[in-house]
């Protein structure tokens, strides 16, 4: 999901928002009020969702929580949340407006939010998370590089996610892009 957005849209560094519980105007509309054009929206598998710029004029992060009143679901997805100091994307989960759980990529083992442990089992089962989660090769290859699998741990982090919440899959179908 995190490649497609790249690929999708040369230039940008996005973030893709995904909402169950709220229809996709209402998750256009409240971006468009956070000052987040939607660079492309649509809806599938019963998620409105929207990819948008990460950071506009005003540098400042979006606070999702606005988007997200009570019985509505937002996963959000910030591919890059500071590519020139190249950190890891960001997952956020929140549902009615607080945050459940949130981690960078880079160290999925300090989850936090209401619920840090929201996923866990999932994390768990696909070795992304516990005892059988860290690369053993190095201790027996001294030029064994464990970042190589960085992009293979990247994957099966977001299918897990995806799984857990039943996100549609990409491509997903837009409605409206701008480019």
């Amino acid at each position: 999901m995190i490649s497609w957005m790249h690929d999708s849209f040369p230039g940008h560094e996005v973030n893709l928002v995904l909402a169950r519980g709220q229809s996709l105007d209402a998750l256009t509309s409240g971006l468009r009020e956070l000052k987040r054009e939607p660079l492309a929206q649509g809806a599938a598998g019963g998620w409105a969702w929207a990819v948008h710029d990460m950071i506009e004029e005003d540098y400042a992060e979006a606070d999702y929580r606005l988007l997200c009143p009570e019985g509505t679901e937002l996963v959000v997805f910030v591919t890059e949340p500071c590519s020139a100091k190249a950190h890891g994307p960001q997952f956020h989960y929140l549902r009615g407006g607080a945050t459940t759980l949130y981690f960078s990529f880079e160290d999925i083992g300090q989850r936090l939010g209401d619920n840090p442990d929201y996923i866990s089992a999932e994390l768990l089962a696909a070795n992304l998370i516990g005892p059988d989660a860290e690369c053993e090769e190095w201790r027996t290859d001294e030029g064994h590089d464990c970042c190589e699998h960085e992009a293979d741990r990247d994957i099966r982090l977001v299918r897990a996610i995806a799984d857990a919440f039943a996100l549609p899959s990409p491509p997903l179908a837009l409605e409206g892009a701008a480019k």
